[in-house]
């Protein structure tokens, strides 16, 4: 009698182990497998990426070596467009500039780079809690006595 009650129990065990799977079940699979994927592209942990409230419009007057200062605001959008803009003072002639593009975060999720910049601005910046500092081309916070600067505090 246990004989055929185990027999049973493993006929059965083998028939649902085999059959095939419900809708629902496979829809679970599929949704596990495009959240794994997602995953993958951003980065895990916690980093200024995925842990600050970046987005808004970041200010702050840079030192210049021919003219008085550059005033900068930097506005990074949570759709990943951004908006630089620069206005050169003490000029005879006023140098404003308006660039607009994308930015990419880094590996890290602490930095971004804007995309798409002509001149010899760098845009690269580190995302800090209600700031970001002005890097430099090889994506270095700046240093020395002018370091505070460079900081971008957020509007």
């Amino acid at each position: 009698m246990k004989n055929s009650l185990l027999f049973i129990f493993a006929l059965a065990t083998l028939q649902l182990s085999c059959s095939k799977p419900s809708e629902s079940q496979s829809e679970e699979v599929e949704t596990v497998a495009e959240t794994s994927e997602t995953s993958q592209t951003l980065p895990t942990g916690d980093n200024s990426q995925t842990s600050l409230d970046w987005a808004g419009t970041y200010f702050n007057v840079l030192p210049c070596a021919s003219c008085e200062g550059i005033e900068t605001w930097v506005t990074l959008n949570q759709d990943g467009t951004f908006q630089l803009k620069t206005n050169y003072l003490g000029l005879n002639d006023a140098r404003e500039e308006i660039f607009t593009g994308t930015f990419k975060w880094d590996d890290t999720g602490s930095n971004v780079q804007l995309e798409g910049l002509i001149g010899d601005a760098p845009g690269k910046y580190k995302v800090g809690e209600n700031q970001i500092w002005h890097l430099d081309r090889d994506g270095n916070r700046i240093e020395g006595e002018l370091a505070e600067r460079y900081i971008l505090k957020k509007q």
